[in-house]
């Protein structure tokens, strides 16, 4: 058998395996593959493209397995569901919010969705985390400090509530991924999830390998129970 026969063959089979057996099989890929090279460097007239913040606090390469120390689907609303985010500007702000403090106070994001009055992330803690309220509490607090000091109201309220639903079952997991991941189309704003701005979509596809993007976007979501009941406000990239 030629090499070129040999990798159709191996495609077409991998092509056929359940969305299961995709991630034992990536999962094993995982454990052999060696350590990754170091990241070519960027052209320094590359790197005004985008502001420093958003390089600096983008997450690594996603993970894709449940933690023994906590992995967890979040949702937070604004206060009426009000539309307090309904600029991109206020899009980007509270975005690179999420990712700057999540990083700081220890949690690992693997998908995430930020709209005019809300947000889902899907995250892991680790033993050093900060606890999940003590960090929402310092992102809600930074965010509403920011629009309220564009608005011109200082003591006004932003947030509403948050809600959080450990994951301890992997479909499950894997399928709120794609759940968060593909929002942004649930809420009718783009066709295709990784053209909004302000999802993990176009990151994932970016970071991930051809085999965990096909394997998560194979999860069926429109039975999935998910607190998402937000009329959203559609904002240009």
């Amino acid at each position: 058998m030629t090499d070129d026969e040999l990798r159709n063959r191996l495609t077409e089979r991998i092509q056929q395996l359940s969305p299961e057996r995709l991630v034992a099989l990536e999962q094993l890929l995982a454990r052999v593959e060696p350590a990754a090279s170091p990241a070519p460097s960027v052209p320094a007239h590359a790197q005004t493209r985008r502001p420093v913040s958003a390089i600096r606090d983008w997450p690594r390469a996603p993970l894709h397995r449940l933690s023994e120390h906590g992995t967890y689907l979040v949702t937070a609303g604004t206060l009426y569901k009000d539309h307090h985010f309904a600029s991109r500007q206020r899009l980007d702000l509270l975005q690179a919010k999420l990712l700057e403090l999540a990083r700081k106070y220890g949690w690992r994001l693997e998908a995430w969705a930020v709209f005019s009055n809300h947000y889902h992330f899907v995250g892991h803690s680790e033993p050093s985390s900060t606890p999940l309220n003590e960090f929402l509490a310092q992102l809600h607090s930074a965010a509403a400090q920011a629009v309220n000091q564009l608005d011109g109201a200082a003591d006004r309220q932003v947030w509403y509530n948050f809600w959080e639903t450990r994951l301890t079952y992997e479909r499950s997991y894997l399928a709120r991924l794609n759940y968060v991941h593909q929002n942004p189309v649930k809420h009718g704003l783009v066709p295709v999830a990784n053209q909004y701005r302000w999802c993990s979509a176009a990151w994932f596809e970016r970071t991930a390998t051809p085999a965990q993007v096909k394997t998560i976007y194979r999860f069926k979501i429109d039975q999935l129970r998910v607190l998402d009941d937000f009329e959203v406000l559609s904002v240009t990239a």
